[in-house]
């Protein structure tokens, strides 16, 4: 028996209950782990709430990334032992890999030996985030050392690794947070310019700041009304990158702006990441060279306890955080 996180309906952060029940061993190229930490994130408030791109059947566990020790190893499974120090990088279906639980059973593939010197809430802090920003940055967009790349929702965990990744490439970094808040932070983590969507003229500031040459980058998972001083700011050629779609408001299709400047505008899920192994084998080069060397650094922005897991939801949905939430276990 190992004590589970899950939901028999879908709501608030109230219908997550802590269960015990019989947890199965690994299968032919899984591995088992003893969770030591979780990292939260947005899609796991999706699940839970219906309205994530995957539906589960009730009652279901969640969760999506973990750090801990390897207890088992399944069948066919090579490079792993009994004992080693792991984490793990988000699968393609957090419904059938869920992570929230004190043992938690993942394909071999999406299990790394993480550097040691990681602690488990910072290393249960680094799959999504890092993979997601490396995926959208320096894989799709080419990130260079000359460019100017706006980042939203910047206080955000994928924010935040954003602009560590983009500090390593050499570009500008452009941070867009809401209120002026957490403007010192994030220039305190590595952005040039913050910007503060609710107390100025998003579009004026982005010209003012980019000139004549313009964002030739755009990182937003929010969507909405802000399509539109983004996309009037950007450069000819440019291209948005899409992969959220937190404003409750319709997002305009910028027509003219696309037209005129022959942007791209492109949806992306982490999915096309980690279900890609040359792709993925990349990324997770990039991201452990980052974490030894100190140029990757996960920002923790609260740590709750196991039993407090719907107290770290309603924190999670708060918006309040910097960085990334962490449950151990």
């Amino acid at each position: 028996m190992a004590r589970v996180v899950r939901f028999h309906e879908h709501g608030g952060p109230e219908v997550l209950r802590i269960e015990e029940i019989d947890v199965a061993g690994p299968g032919p190229g899984e591995l088992q782990i003893r969770v030591r930490a979780l990292g939260l994130n947005r899609a796991e408030t999706l699940l839970r709430s219906g309205s994530y791109i995957e539906t589960p059947k009730l009652p279901s566990g969640l969760g999506l990334e973990a750090a801990g020790t390897v207890t088992t190893v399944g069948e066919g499974v090579e490079g792993f032992t009994s004992g080693d120090t792991v984490s793990l990088i988000p699968p393609m279906s957090m419904v059938r890999w869920p992570a929230y639980g004190e043992f938690a059973t993942f394909p071999a593939e999406l299990v790394v030996k993480h550097p040691p010197s990681l602690s488990w809430e910072a290393a249960a802090a680094v799959w999504m985030q890092y993979l997601t920003a490396f995926g959208a940055l320096i894989d799709i967009a080419k990130l260079r050392s000359e460019d100017f790349v706006v980042i939203t929702a910047a206080s955000s965990s994928v924010g935040l690794a954003a602009i560590q990744i983009a500090n390593i490439i050499g570009a500008t970094v452009i941070a867009v947070t809401r209120t002026s808040a957490k403007k010192d932070a994030l220039l305190n983590s590595g952005a040039a310019y913050v910007i503060a969507s609710a107390e100025e003229d998003l579009e004026a500031r982005l010209k003012e700041i980019t000139g004549p040459n313009g964002v030739r980058v755009v990182l937003d998972p929010i969507g909405g009304p802000i399509f539109e001083p983004l996309t009037a700011a950007m450069s000819r050629g440019g291209i948005l990158i899409e992969y959220g779609g937190l404003s409750p408001e319709p997002t305009p299709f910028p027509l003219f702006a696309v037209l005129s400047k022959t942007l791209t505008l492109r949806g992306y899920l982490v999915h096309e990441i980690v279900g890609d192994p040359a792709r993925l084998e990349a990324a997770k080069a990039f991201i452990l060279d980052g974490l030894i060397s100190g140029s990757l650094q996960p920002v923790i922005a609260r740590t709750f306890s196991f039993d407090e897991i719907v107290e770290a939801h309603r924190f999670l949905e708060s918006n309040n955080q910097f960085g990334k939430i962490i449950v151990t276990v």
